[in-house]
């Protein structure tokens, strides 16, 4: 396989550093395109190793790349591209994610990655999900989106609280919400009561609001700096912010089916991809807009105790006899199937059936 060169962007060290590091890939997927993904993603899990790194963090929906047509035209006129992301949608337990596990334990990293789930009950059920997977080629965590946001509903199903998990890793105890959800302070606040040092969160290239030439359209950057900053803040973690470019396979797709797009496309807000500290604040380097690149840094989580003497909002600042918050973590399913699978007991069966007792 050829080895994948991007530019990277290194975060300077700074002293006291032990943790990392930590690679956030701001990265464009090759737009509808499931094979070209994963073999992408599995180069850039190999260049990140080679320089180090311990986790890498992918964008969202980046297998196979974020439905954005939902934000340019008619949903009448989109149909096909939503058969095509369907199809091109992988299963958490199919050969594409198995392929990724194995990268993963192969080069000894761990890895987040957002993409489009697939449903084994639905042919055309699609989770904005994504997984962690471990240095030795596990999936430590698989969430799935729990409220598509907006123009998001035309396409993704809402997911559940089975992925509201913080796992205890050998590089820190990690947690992660996807774009939108990282702004509702009850998640926030699921991930913080169990002890969360790193924070992963998945954006998507653009979120468009309004046409260009409109003010008040989404800062997708400010937006995103915001929602992370206050989960840090009140969880005192780090967090990993990895956004996408829009991506010149994206771009000329859907500019090819309608030209007006492209005055969206080129000038909506972009994202960005960044790091914050556990006070909230943004440190190191920031890749934004359409520059693709690779960001690294390094974490001392043992500056996530410091700040908890200030404001531990699920420890010594938390009043458990005023508030109480219960969360479902199970994972929903479509239907529960009971059945009697020991013949003798059938119902079909009459002369198995034992008798009576006297």
């Amino acid at each position: 396989m050829s080895r994948l060169v991007l530019p990277k962007v290194k975060v300077a060290e700074r002293p006291g550093l032990r943790r990392g590091p930590v690679v956030a890939c701001h990265v464009a997927p090759v737009y509808l395109n499931t094979a070209a993904c994963v073999t992408k993603a599995i180069s850039l899990i190999g260049e990140a190793s080679r320089d180090g790194a311990q986790l890498v963090v992918f964008p969202e929906a980046w297998i196979p790349g974020f439905p954005m047509w939902s934000a340019l035209a008619n949903p009448l006129l989109n149909h096909d591209l939503f058969v095509k992301l369907a199809q091109e949608s992988v299963f958490v337990d199919g050969q594409e994610i198995e392929d990724l596990k194995k990268a993963c334990r192969k080069n000894g990293v761990f890895a987040s990655i957002g993409f489009n789930e697939r449903s084994r009950s639905s042919v055309g059920c699609l989770w904005n999900s994504s997984v962690l997977i471990s240095d030795e080629g596990k999936i430590l965590n698989h969430h799935r989106k729990m409220v598509p946001t907006y123009f998001e509903k035309l396409t993704w199903a809402p997911g559940d609280g089975a992925g509201l998990r913080v796992v205890d890793t050998g590089i820190g105890r990690i947690g992660g919400l996807i774009c939108g959800e990282n702004g509702n302070p009850l998640a926030r606040y699921a991930l913080a009561a169990q002890s969360e040092q790193i924070h992963i969160s998945h954006w998507p290239p653009i979120f468009p609001t309004r046409p260009p030439s409109e003010s008040g359209n989404f800062n997708l950057a400010s937006a995103t700096r915001i929602r992370v900053a206050a989960a840090c803040f009140e969880a005192k973690c780090f967090g990993v912010v990895s956004g996408s470019p829009v991506g010149a396979s994206a771009r000329d797709l859907l500019v090819s089916r309608d030209p007006s797009s492209a005055d969206i496309l080129d000038n909506s807000p972009r994202g960005s991809t960044m790091f914050i500290d556990p006070m909230g604040n943004q440190f190191g380097d920031e890749i934004h807009g359409e520059d693709e690149g690779i960001a690294y840094a390094e974490f001392d989580l043992n500056k996530c105790i410091e700040p908890k003497q200030f404001h531990d909002f699920v420890g010594g600042y938390q009043r458990y006899d005023v508030f109480n918050l219960n969360v479902n973590r199970s994972r929903q399913e479509p239907v529960a199937w009971q059945e009697d699978v020991r013949p003798e007991r059938s119902i079909w069966n009459a002369a198995a059936v034992e008798p009576a007792q006297s």
